[in-house]
């Protein structure tokens, strides 16, 4: 049986990947950094126990993320695929974002990638393996306020190619830019809600619908799939056509 690590697996887009790699025969080690949220996932996968670890892991630490690596090798016996999905976002007018805040940003999304995918190499290349990154569409086009988000994505893609070029063949890397995927009924408990979605939301959309969850988690399961061992180096924007252009209403 396969295993693979989700990063920031406790809410949103990783929670459902979760999901779907459990139900696709996967052992999954979730990093999470938010307690909460591990807590309420724990419960919610006891009856999966013996396919999941739950590992508390601040992504922006090179500490966590080395004792990380080395729990779920020794808990499962090998890693065969990394999901660096863990990300936060500040959203501040660029007069009022203290580089602090700039740091954060960038220390959890860019140099966590750069980091998780590090420590997990030695234990990826034995199996052949795969990682895969979440970007964001928000690396092509942004919204106001968004400056070290915005940047971390960017830097994601092409730090998605250098790992490809520089870990192939043993160790496949791709990335996934999700664009509006409508997460909001996917968060811990205190945050959770569902968003009013207007008929002029899904409109924006060529595919005629906000993205789901599932639609990232779709794609995951099929750029880790071993038979697709000749997709490696690529970015795969999943946003129902919106990247065409920006539209407000």
């Amino acid at each position: 049986m396969k295993t693979a690590i989700i990063t920031g697996g406790g809410q949103g887009i990783g929670r459902v990947v979760t999901q779907y790699l459990l139900t696709h025969g996967y052992r999954v080690a979730i990093w999470e950094s938010d307690t909460d949220a591990l807590a309420e996932l724990r419960e919610a996968f006891k009856a999966s126990s013996a396919q999941i670890m739950f590992v508390s892991c601040d992504v922006s630490s090179e500490a966590n993320i080395r004792k990380a690596a080395e729990q779920t090798a020794s808990h499962f016996g090998q890693i065969d695929a990394l999901i660096n999905n863990a990300a936060i976002m500040i959203e501040k007018p660029l007069d009022k974002l203290t580089l602090d805040e700039w740091n954060r940003v960038i220390g959890t999304n860019l140099t966590g990638t750069f980091l998780c995918a590090k420590h997990t190499a030695p234990h990826l290349a034995l199996q052949k393996g795969s990682i895969i990154n979440i970007a964001s569409t928000r690396a092509f086009q942004s919204e106001p306020d968004t400056f070290a988000y915005s940047a971390s994505k960017g830097g994601i893609l092409a730090l998605t190619h250098s790992l490809a070029i520089s870990l192939g063949p043993d160790i496949r890397v791709n990335a996934i830019s999700p664009g509006w995927i409508d997460v909001s009924a996917l968060k811990k408990k205190a945050k959770a809600k569902t968003d009013e979605l207007r008929p002029e939301d899904h409109a924006q959309h060529p595919a005629g619908r906000v993205g789901q969850a599932d639609d990232i988690a779709r794609m995951i399961l099929f750029l880790i799939a071993p038979e697709n061992n000749f997709i490696t180096g690529q970015n795969f924007v999943v946003d129902g056509g919106m990247t065409r252009k920006m539209i407000y209403v």
